[in-house]
């Protein structure tokens, strides 16, 4: 049981990631797409990392 969970959850976190990329794409007055694990929005969407 507890494969099958993980599995759908896994499933379930593509679907978010997708969607989020499809809304960002309709309303770009609400900023621009930030992928997982990229900077942050300051400085026009990217920021210098050390």
């Amino acid at each position: 049981m507890a494969p099958l969970v993980i599995f759908l959850v896994l499933i379930l976190w593509v679907w978010v990631q997708r969607y989020y990329a499809g809304f960002a794409r309709r309303h770009p007055q609400r900023g621009p797409y930030r992928r997982e694990g990229g900077g942050c929005s300051c400085g026009a969407g990217h920021c210098d990392r050390s």
